[in-house]
């Protein structure tokens, strides 16, 4: 009897084990990109309300944008570099068209390059913070506002960047359900 017990005890052991690995890979993703975010990791931008000190010492940002695969829209930065002082809130616009006769929904990742800015580098307002749905044959035109911390200048890996770059990539999502409710309605016409 106490030879089963044991088999009962060593099976509910490797079922709770089965059930924390479970709950953990679905806790992954969140608890990833939270660390990303406090740390800057992987380019991961930071976000804040601008900065408090302005440098002398500038830095020159590039922009870039691509697409995912199968998205259907154009998009592209509307400016290829900036050079601004360290500290100093820079406003860079991007462009989006949807080419297509149907409406799409779109989300931008982003990150910068090389890695070791995206602690430095802060968003304050920016398209990427929500999703963006375009309307047949619509363009617009998506602000971002940023700054690069000052505190770059003293770190030690961070004193040496001069250049950074900001690359955003748009994925297709699906519509939000108001979105999908408005290209089910009949069409009418007044004739």
């Amino acid at each position: 009897m106490s030879a089963l017990s044991g088999a009962n005890r060593t099976a509910a052991y490797l079922a709770g084990i089965v059930a924390v690995m479970v709950g953990l890979s679905f806790a992954a993703v969140p608890l990833y990109d939270l660390f990303c975010r406090v740390t800057g990791f992987g380019g991961t931008t930071q976000v804040g309300a601008g900065s408090d000190e302005i440098l002398d010492q500038t830095i020159v940002v590039r922009f870039d944008g691509s697409l995912a695969a199968k998205m259907p829209w154009k998009f592209r930065p509307m400016q290829r570099e900036m050079t601004l002082r360290i500290g100093e809130t820079g406003l860079a616009f991007y462009e989006a068209y949807n080419p297509t006769e149907v409406a799409i929904a779109g989300s931008a990742s982003y990150n910068v390059m090389p890695d070791q800015a995206g602690g430095f580098f802060t968003k304050i307002a920016c398209f990427c913070f929500v999703e963006q749905v375009l309307q047949p044959g619509e363009r617009v035109q998506m602000p971002v506002s940023f700054y690069v911390d000052p505190s770059i200048v003293t770190d030690e890996e961070g004193q040496y960047i001069k250049e950074i770059t900001l690359s955003y990539t748009f994925h297709q999502i699906d519509l939000p359900q108001e979105q999908v409710k408005l290209d089910l309605a009949p069409q009418t016409s007044v004739y």
